[in-house]
């Protein structure tokens, strides 16, 4: 009990830093952004993100897996591997983790109480600032042998920016956090290739041509190599099931491709285990092709096509915006041809809704709109009138357990599946409830 409210403590202390996740768009696009705080504060903790090797993952889509594909590939080989990520689902230690294993409670509380005389040194710290420090601490005090960085949001003013990685990776880009990145594909870029450091070499999935363009020239100004899926990996997508899909993937140059096997689940993964793959490679880590193999079949990243259930079948989704629920919808069509979906969606306020729904509504049966515990929620009410303009079937049920309740009495008379996305914290609430009904 003593570790649980020292725990509990130590999260109030960081929150009580700003935290812009919990902001509305309109104040986060005011956010004084820089990351001046962040080196004083690094400085005066001796810079432990220098005592490591890292690869730094930004991205509108696909950081996350593609973050998680490259630190199973490397503990695969016997490596301690530190992974850094946002947001959490259930537990705010989901953040920092050790081969696959979150900081425990009690260490955080430790590298909290270590960390304070640093911070009342540093004006203006935020929330994430002050976790991503911690971050870096835990990986230098447990001697990692390298670590896996995932931008919290864009990448130029980024807390993580001020590592110097082995590869800098930049995953698919699209439309998102709009406010502070800015309305086009191209400022959206620029914002994203801010992590590229000179002479670091760079990884790209396929970008569209406006985005692409900002890519190849930042790194032509910053001499750094510029590798591209599609021109510089070939991949090609395999068999797959409802346990998961092979793919082979190859450098140019290389005499034969490699065959692997993620349990992941859609096209946009197999994109996602290339450019993993490239990243390694690039990153001139050593791993032999067993260990790629081995470590991607390995690998596990929850709500992201997440199958929970087949009887009914119930899945966790990540997609927020709409290039993700287009992939949300292809994927449906591959693993459940000919199934409708009851949508359990609530969404944070700055998504670009209207798209979201249009690009998915082909496959929905029912829409439930729910609201998770968030101040970014966005009101259910406006979410029904702009389901309504797109001609969706729709109900609002909150709070977010009542709704999973709604959706399983749904598919029980029409045979639907049930699939809950639009935001990570309202997927987060359903996988909760739906493990409580499991108990």
């Amino acid at each position: 009990m003593k570790t649980d409210i020292a725990y509990n403590l130590a999260l109030d202390y960081l929150y009580s830093f700003v935290d812009y996740s919990l902001k509305h768009s309109s104040e986060m696009a005011k956010a004084d952004f820089n990351l001046n705080r962040m080196r004083a504060l690094m400085a005066e903790l001796g810079n432990p993100q220098d005592s490591y090797p890292s690869i730094h993952v930004a991205g509108t889509k696909g950081k996350g897996s593609t973050s998680a594909l490259c630190a199973s590939a490397l503990q695969a080989s016997g490596r301690k591997v530190g992974l850094y990520c946002s947001p959490h689902l259930l537990d705010y230690t989901e953040r920092i983790q050790i081969n696959a294993i979150p900081i425990s409670h009690a260490e955080l509380v430790h590298l909290v109480e270590l960390i304070k005389p640093a911070v009342a040194k540093t004006p203006k710290l935020t929330t994430f600032e002050i976790t991503t420090a911690l971050a870096f601490m835990h990986f230098a005090r447990q001697k990692v042998d390298t670590a896996v960085i995932e931008v919290g949001l864009g990448g130029r003013l980024d807390a993580t920016n001020i590592i110097t990685p082995r590869v800098s990776v930049i995953t698919s880009l699209s439309y998102d956090h709009t406010a502070v990145l800015g309305n086009t594909l191209t400022q959206i870029a620029g914002e994203k290739a801010g992590i590229i450091k000179t002479g670091v070499p760079v990884v790209s999935s396929i970008q569209k041509d406006e985005a692409l363009k900002v890519l190849e020239a930042i790194s032509a100004e910053r001499g750094c190599k510029l590798t591209l899926l599609g021109r510089d990996v070939q991949y090609s997508a395999g068999e797959h099931t409802l346990q998961g899909q092979s793919l082979e993937v190859a450098m140019a140059g290389d005499a034969a491709p490699l065959g692997v096997f993620i349990p992941l689940l859609g096209q946009h993964q197999v994109e996602n285990a290339a450019t993993a793959f490239a990243a390694l490679e690039e990153g001139n880590f050593g791993l032999s092709a067993s260990e790629i193999v081995q470590g991607f079949a390995q690998v596990h990243w929850p709500c992201r096509f997440e199958i929970a259930s087949l009887h009914p079948v119930v899945i966790f989704d990540s997609a927020h915006n709409e290039d993700a629920f287009i992939r949300l919808a292809q994927t449906v069509r591959t693993y459940f041809p000919g199934k409708k979906v009851v949508l359990i969606l609530g969404i944070s306020e700055d998504k670009h809704l209207k798209a979201m729904l249009t690009a998915i509504q082909d496959v929905i049966d029912t829409l439930i709109i729910t609201r998770a515990n968030h101040p970014r929620a966005l009101d259910p009410a406006k979410i029904h009138e702009i389901a309504l303009e797109v001609g969706l079937a729709c109900e609002s049920v909150s709070p977010v357990e009542d709704a999973l309740e709604r959706a399983l009495e749904i598919v029980k008379y029409n045979g639907s599946i049930i699939v809950s996305a639009g935001s990570m914290f309202v997927t987060a609430e359903v996988k909760l409830a739906w493990q409580k009904k499991a108990m």
